[in-house]
């Protein structure tokens, strides 16, 4: 499957992070079996706990609006100091925990660099004993 709109929209949505302790900003985009894409970014608070990452940022914006199943989510991050470059980063452990409540074991996660350098992973690889739900 070509997921270039589900990296493109990742991509974008780590300009709206609001990310002033951490400086590290992070987009994340959800795709529903039907095509449609919700996105998510980090958003921080100075008391930490209450900080809530990408991916779940658009979990809860899809939950929220009626959806329950998904095929894909797209991950981009980077410091916001360094021109926009990115790396390969992962969903923490509490967000690949809310992956295992909606997703199944083959669920896909790219991980964004850029346009051109994904690399793809599955739930199942990226949380194999998960709590709860089997994957």
């Amino acid at each position: 499957m070509n997921y270039n709109e589900l990296i493109t929209a990742a991509i974008d949505a780590k300009l709206q992070s609001y990310s002033p302790y951490s400086m590290f900003a992070v987009g994340a985009a959800l795709l529903t079996p039907g095509g449609t894409i919700y996105t998510g970014c980090n958003i921080e608070n100075a008391a930490y706990t209450p900080t809530n990452c990408a991916e779940r940022t658009a979990f809860f914006k899809a939950v929220s609006e009626g959806h329950r199943e998904f095929t894909a989510i797209a991950i981009a991050g980077g410091y916001v100091d360094q021109d926009g470059e990115s790396d390969y980063i992962y969903p923490c452990g509490v967000c690949r925990q809310v992956m295992s409540e909606f997703c199944s074991g083959d669920f896909v996660i790219l991980s964004v660099k850029d346009e051109e350098h994904v690399q793809e992973t599955t739930l199942k690889e990226l949380l194999p004993h998960a709590f709860g739900m089997s994957l």
